[in-house]
Formats: C-alpha cells, structure tokens, sequence
C-alpha cells in the first residue's frame, strides 16, 4: 500500500493525541503530500510544529464556521497541486453545557452548533473538494458508536453523528459517478482533546477496554493505519461504509 504521486488535505489536528495525528503520520509515512489546517491563532503553536514533522506543503487557517475560511483552503490546495486525491474531516464540537445536560434539554443553539461544526461542515468540504477530484478521491470523516446507541453523557453528539454517518451514505451516492468514495472511521473512545469534553469518559474507555473481544484499549495509530488505507487505492471500491477500529466493541451485546 502506498499513497505516493498522492495529495491530502488534514483538518483537525488540535495536538499529538488527535486521531487527525495519528492519520495524518500514517499518510505521511505512505508517501502522501498533505496540507494541514489549523483552527486558529492560539492552535498554530501546537499544530505547526506537527505540520512541519510531516513535511506539510501547506499550513492553513481554518474554522470550519466560516464559509470565506473553508473556501480560501481550497483555493490554495488548486494553487498548489492542481488537485485533491483524499481529504479527512476530524471535527466535532458541541457547547459543554449542551453535552453536560439531558438530551431532553439541548438547547436550539447548541444543537444547530454542533451539527453546523460536526457535520454540515464534511458536506461544505465534499461540494468545494470535488472539482479538485477530476481522476476520483476519497472523502473520511470520524464518528463514533454513540451514533447508535446511547451511551452516557454524549447525549447530543449522539443524534448529530448519526446524521453524520447518514451524510456519508448520501455523499456515497451522489459522489460514486465521480470515482469519489465516501467512508467514516469509527474508533473506539480514545483520549483526545475533544473526548475531554465527556463527562466520566475515563469511564468510557475502561468499559472499551473490558467488553471490546479483544480487551485492548485503541490507538490513533490504529485509526491512522485503517485511515491509511481507506484512501488508498487497495480500497477503490470501499464507500458509503463505516469502518469500526474499536477493538470488536461494537459487535457485543449488553
């Protein structure tokens, strides 16, 4: 497997331990170009550093929020390479009181907050990627087990993965005629910056560790080693899936 002659572009490294981390070196190690993103100026400290790690040929601003921001990455990728060959989307974001409450209680605000971030966001990024896949690509965003069942204190993230993995068979479709394939990783709870937002998550992970088949907690060089090859061409006829890296979680009962 290889993804050398390949471009990428990363969105959501927040430090070393994203799973937008461990993807992004496992492109890297493959052979990828990548242009990676930053959420902004109190990020750039701790992403620039890792960009520079993977050679990045691009370091760009990006808040997903603003249409001006998600256009200008784009733009720049076309200056650059021409093209696009595969794109990860690793953002997610809910307002803390929001995650802390009762689905019952979200409030409009923080519900439209985090599908705006979560998921609408994946789709802004596959109308803007897809002219820059003129010989096909590959489209990965993240999800989470939370999307199918209900798992304490992810309350709102729940409902809006579930219309992200959604989002993804619907991309799948539309996309297919184009040679672009649309998948989510599905990891297991892995200590991140933004799985600091759950509330009891070490919890969480523990439950991972115990009931998964394979009792072992994941990693981001998991998730980045799947990610490798989802967009690789060994994967070709792989899209509109969710790909599980949880250890077997997911196939056990209660």
């Amino acid at each position: 497997m290889t993804l050398k002659g390949k471009n990428g572009l990363v969105v959501g490294i927040a430090n070393s331990h994203s799973i937008a981390w461990g993807c992004a070196q496992a492109f890297h190690q493959a052979g990828a170009s990548l242009a990676v993103t930053y959420l902004n100026e109190k990020a750039l400290p701790f992403v620039q550093p890792l960009a520079e790690q993977l050679d990045a040929a691009l370091i760009l601003p990006l808040d997903v929020r603003d249409d001006a921001q998600l256009e200008a990455v784009f733009v720049a990728i076309d200056q650059k390479w021409g093209k696009l060959d595969f794109l990860l989307h690793a953002v997610a974001y809910a307002p803390k009181s929001d995650m802390e409450g009762r689905m019952a209680d979200t409030s409009r605000q923080g519900f439209l907050e985090a599908m705006n971030i979560s998921c609408y966001s994946f789709v802004r990024m596959a109308h803007l990627a897809e002219p820059l896949m003129q010989n096909g690509g590959c489209l990965l965003t993240t999800t989470y087990y939370g999307s199918e069942k209900v798992i304490s204190h992810y309350n709102v993230m729940g409902p809006v993965k579930a219309a992200l993995e959604s989002t993804v068979r619907y991309l799948a479709a539309d996309l297919g005629p184009r040679h672009i394939r649309v998948n989510a990783l599905s990891p297991g709870p892995i200590v991140t910056r933004a799985a600091s937002g759950i509330a009891h998550f070490d919890e969480l992970v523990q439950l991972a560790r115990e009931k998964s088949p394979a009792h072992e907690a994941v990693c981001i060089d998991c998730v980045g080693a799947y990610a490798s090859f989802l967009v690789s061409d060994g994967a070709r006829l792989v899209t509109g899936s969710i790909a599980y890296v949880d250890a077997g979680f997911n196939v056990m009962g209660s």
